[in-house]
């Protein structure tokens, strides 16, 4: 965003006064003294003249922030991320002070200058959307304009400004005279030339290559510019406490970065990365960058191309090693570097043999000495070289970061943008939702990308069983990736494939059987040495430590996390190389006596796709007979997707031990199915053909599994007609990112009878997008006015606010004009509930105070039809503190609600039909039982288990025509009640929680009644 762009936004009136506020008034005189005054004199908020202190630049900063979010026209950035941008712009103001110039100097600098220096000073934000970052650069920007502008109106500043110059002008003279000696301007042939290799390089850059991948249709280049994801970098960094104050150091802390900005912060960087992890994507990303831009002048030097010569190039040779068809003008890159201009970037140093890396460090030193003025950059794969390797000159040691769900998400939608392949970008993003081990292959761009174009290639459907996607990946990995790219051997050793595969396997199933995740050198050092006697191709070319450096480095699979420390890339890579062996070695025994072990799920699932048929039946048959489980029976469920051939009757023994289970019918079935964990994710089918409480045992399994891939679950059950379902599907976003959540599931649910419920702030925030709700339940500590900001006035209908310590004035709740429903409960701070008498309010549930008579204005009320309490009431009685003009017609009263008040006075409301008492800490007395049998209108009563000793010497109740029971056990005594309610005509009875009750039970208590027992989802017994 441009400053003259977001002048529209931010008007003078907005932005002169806050100018003004960030300098002291200035003083007499023409400011002529021999020492300049510092702009940290000048600012308002340091020294002893200081009128504004760091919160009211923050305030400020706040203002000028929401004047722009609260312009006309589509928003800057995202609403949740206003809180960062205003401190983030707050540090920059606050930089002001810190800068070492005066005013002259500034203006001198220019406002774009300027703000890069504040950028610079002050601390980076971290996790801000694009958006976000170009409106905060761009405000800078326009807040500088002022401030220049700000400074020229100063009575001071052209005397200073001619004193200035009187003072520079001989030292400029003399500085130019000096830089045209030791760096002569570019001539006009040097600039004709750049004018046509920075393009070159921009064009040559802008594509993405994926190696390896043997597609008919899919290309294997993208353009880098739609495709290009940045990712993070992390390293140890010591000065990362110099910020804090009042901390001491605390040693090296690690630090994250976006890797495409660490050369912005050190000018020499060594970066590593395993296979695939971004590392030349991310050489390329920087050289079309400056390649547009113009400067610094990038030189991109593979080694693997550099290194077939016989000596490393000399600046001047760095284009021709590179195949460059534009011929530079004799000296040119050695004036560029010798101007300090250059980025050179050094790709790959994990791809030179190991005999000729000494060779290569030191032509890297000698360069860096000899041109010290620029930018350098180089990669590596982690164990290629050792961790000091370049820290001597400076070199700062970065590692790219494994992708998040996030990138994953951005990088396959950039990625079907860039190949044209929009139509496939949603079925491959629920696949790496639903898929677990599809999801923890994609965890850098190399996988990411082959996922992608496999994908696309089948015309939107991955393979149908792993084991294809397994071989791909592994080819690639393994061979064709070096192959294609011209590798050779750099370490003189040459594997096939297969042989490769062979000694990987060893390892993997060596880390399965010992129960382990990495193991030691030596261990794996022992592993080899057994499995290369069988490899003759690899045991002629190499001992065991070159055979296993050999692995460690060029394979792609096998990592060093710590000296001396080695473990597989990817956890289902172990897996899958294990269950080879393990078929490999006919070892179907292990396998079946580890079947109950969730470890070895994903091994048990690969070997099945590995085994021959014959071996597959028997290892299938013998899961079954070893485990009744129903984890064991829903794995063996789902290895029949790897299961290429199968005898047809092992496959119906294993769907007919599978169908009890799937789909679950009540909550104690998907209780029962979810204990398998998050394998039974990919087996739930629905919605459609599932009856609705199938439905409802679908989303319940999938809740209380509870991992990222039930969330693709969740959304297929969106928009069920049932009630149950959506309300299941909604209160799932506890568990889950707030933002990714109401994008992916709640934002497609039909709410119209629903209430969503926000119990953190994220959840609040995210409410405003989601303002449409109806129905709103809000916990924690808000005002009255600050609640309103969360939702929609002209739509909510119904709103429940729990567990709020602050809010008490409730007058701005007034302007829910269509509001019918209203729930305070746990509010103490509420003492006056007149305001609500402007709402015709229809429902009213209340829980303050423990003792609510100080509590008024309920007495204004004159439209509620329903009525809930649920604190207590001392009163004379309910007259003193119901609405007395309020024609009630549904009265209830939860634990602790009677109080000392009992039910006396319940007769004030002739046009009450209902009462619902959950009162088990409440004696019922003989004056309660009077105002009940004596009511002209009371016929309806719900009574809670707990009362039920209370009714076993009670009085008759000719009124009540209805009855409710609730939360029945089958032990309860109800042989009093058709005494008590001799004309009753209906009978509803909840069973508790988990307890099924057959309705004939109390047919015969009741036999003129109709009974109803409500025996649904919750406490069906398990069929």
């Amino acid at each position: 965003m441009d400053p003259a762009v977001l002048g529209t936004r931010l008007a003078s009136s907005a932005l002169v006064p806050l100018v003004r506020k960030l300098f002291v008034r200035e003083g007499p005189g023409a400011g002529l003294a021999d020492r300049p005054v510092r702009l940290s004199a000048l600012v308002s908020f340091r020294g002893e003249r200081r009128t504004l202190d760091e919160r009211g630049v923050r305030k400020l900063a706040g203002r000028l922030v929401r004047h722009a979010v609260e312009s006309p026209g589509e928003a800057p950035f995202p609403a949740d991320e206003e809180a960062a941008v205003t401190d983030a712009l707050a540090r920059r103001l606050l930089a002001l002070g810190d800068l070492d110039m005066d005013d002259v100097q500034a203006v001198h600098l220019g406002h774009r200058e300027l703000a890069r220096k504040l950028h610079t000073r002050s601390t980076a934000p971290m996790g801000l959307s694009t958006d976000a970052t170009v409106f905060l650069d761009s405000v800078t920007e326009w807040a500088c304009v002022h401030v220049l502008h700000f400074f020229t109106q100063r009575s001071t500043f052209v005397a200073r400004t001619l004193v200035e110059q009187s003072r520079t002008q001989a030292e400029l003279i003399a500085k130019v005279d000096e830089l045209i000696r030791r760096g002569p301007r570019p001539s006009a042939q040097d600039a004709s030339f750049e004018r046509r290799y920075l393009p070159h390089v921009a064009d040559k850059q802008n594509r993405i290559t994926i190696y390896g991948i043997d597609l008919r249709e899919s290309p294997d280049r993208w353009p880098l510019e739609v495709a290009y994801l940045s990712l993070e970098a992390s390293g140890a960094d010591s000065q990362a406490y110099d910020r804090l104050d009042g901390l001491p150091d605390g040693g090296p802390v690690t630090v994250q970065l976006r890797a495409d900005a660490a050369l912005a912060e050190h000018a020499r960087v060594l970066l590593r990365g395993d296979a695939g992890s971004g590392k030349t994507t991310l050489v390329q990303w920087l050289a079309v960058t400056a390649a547009r831009q113009g400067a610094p002048v990038p030189f991109v030097l593979p080694l693997r191309t550099l290194v077939r010569a016989d000596t490393l190039p000399a600046p001047e040779a760095f284009l021709t090693a590179v195949s460059c068809p534009h011929a530079a003008p004799p000296g040119w890159a050695e004036r560029v570097l010798t101007a300090g201009r250059g980025l050179v970037m050094v790709d790959g140093i994990d791809e030179v043999p190991a005999a000729d890396r000494t060779r290569t460090r030191d032509w890297l030193l000698d360069l860096t000495r000899a041109y010290p003025g620029n930018q350098w950059l180089v990669t590596t794969r982690p164990t290629a070289v050792r961790p000091t390797w370049l820290a001597d000159q400076g070199f700062r040691e970065l590692t790219l970061a494994p992708m998040k769900r996030a990138d994953v998400t951005t990088f396959v939608r950039r990625w079907h943008a860039a190949a044209d392949a929009r139509d496939y970008e949603d079925t491959l993003l629920t696949a790496l939702r639903t898929k677990r081990d599809l999801a923890l292959m994609a965890t850098n761009p190399l996988m990411c990308g082959l996922i992608c174009a496999l994908h696309r290639e089948r015309r939107g459907f991955l393979p149908q069983g792993r084991k294809e996607l397994y071989d791909a990946a592994l080819s690639m990995l393994l061979t064709r990736r070096d192959r294609e790219r011209g590798m050779g051997a750099p370490d003189g050793i040459e594997l096939t494939e297969e042989a490769r595969l062979e000694l990987l396997q060893s390892l993997a199933y060596g880390l399965i059987l010992s129960g382990r995740t990495e193991m030691d050198h030596d261990g794996a050092l022992l592993l080899l040495e057994r499995a290369l006697p069988n490899i003759a191709s690899a045991a002629q070319q190499g001992d065991t430590e070159a055979v296993f450096r050999h692995l460690l480095l060029r394979s792609g699979l096998l990592r060093e996390p710590a000296p001396g420390i080695v473990h597989f890339v990817h956890r289902t890579f172990q897996d899958y190389l294990g269950a080879r062996a393990a078929v490999a070695d006919g070892h179907l025994d292990v396998l079946v006596h580890h079947a109950g072990d969730p470890q070895w799920e994903d091994v048990i699932r690969m070997a099945v796709a590995h085994a021959r048929p014959q071996e597959r039946a028997r290892l299938l048959r013998h899961l079954l007979a070893a485990d009744s489980s129903p984890r064991v029976s829903l794995l063996a469920l789902a290895c029949l997707e790897d299961a290429t051939t199968l005898d047809p009757s092992v496959r119906q023994e294993v769907e007919s031990r599978a169908a009890g289970l799937i789909p679950p019918r009540t909550a104690a079935e998907a209780r029962a199915l979810a204990e398998a964990g998050p394998l039974v994710l990919e087996l739930l089918p629905g919605p459609e053909g599932l009856t609705d409480d199938e439905a409802l045992g679908v989303v319940y399994t999938a809740r209380l599994v509870g991992t990222e891939f039930a969330v693709p679950v969740l959304k297929r059950f969106s928009a069920h007609t049932d009630t149950r379902v959506r309300s299941m599907v909604v209160g799932g976003w506890d568990a889950y990112d707030t933002d990714e959540y109401v994008d992916d599931v709640i934002a497609h649910v039909p709410h119209d009878d629903l209430f969503l419920s926000a119990s953190t702030p994220a959840q609040c925030e995210a409410l405003r997008r989601l303002a449409s709700f109806p129905r709103v339940s809000i916990s924690g500590g808000y005002t009255a006015e600050e609640l309103l900001r969360y939702v929609d006035p002209e739509a909510l209908r119904r709103l429940t606010v729990f567990d709020n310590p602050k809010v008490a004035d409730l007058t701005p709740l007034t302007r829910l004009r269509r509001l019918t429903s209203l729930v305070l409960s746990n509010c103490p701070a509420v003492v006056d509930l007149g305001p609500l008498a402007a709402l015709r309010l229809d429902w009213l549930f209340l829980r303050l105070a423990d003792n609510p008579i100080h509590v008024g204005g309920l007495e204004h009320m004159t439209t509620l039809r329903n009525l809930g309490v649920g604190h207590t009431l001392n009163c004379a009685d309910l007259t003193a503190w119901l609405p007395p003009h309020s024609p009630l017609e549904s009265l209830s009263f939860f634990p602790g609600a009677l109080g000392t008040t009992g039910l006396r006075g319940l007769g004030h409301w002739p046009t009450l039909t209902r009462l619902n008492l959950d009162v088990s800490d409440h004696e019922l007395t003989a004056e309660d039982f009077e105002e009940m049998a004596t009511h002209p209108a009371l016929a309806d009563l719900t009574l809670q288990r707990q009362l039920l000793p209370e009714f076993q010497h009670a009085p008759e109740l000719p009124g009540i025509e209805t009855l409710g029971l609730g939360y029945l056990y089958d032990t309860d005594d109800l042989s009093d009640l058709p005494r008590v309610f001799p004309r009753v005509r209906k009978v509803t009875i909840t069973p508790a929680l988990g307890h099924h009750t057959p309705a004939d039970r109390y047919e015969g208590l009741f036999p003129h009644a109709e009974i109803e027992v409500l025996n649904n989802f919750w406490n069906a017994t398990p069929s």
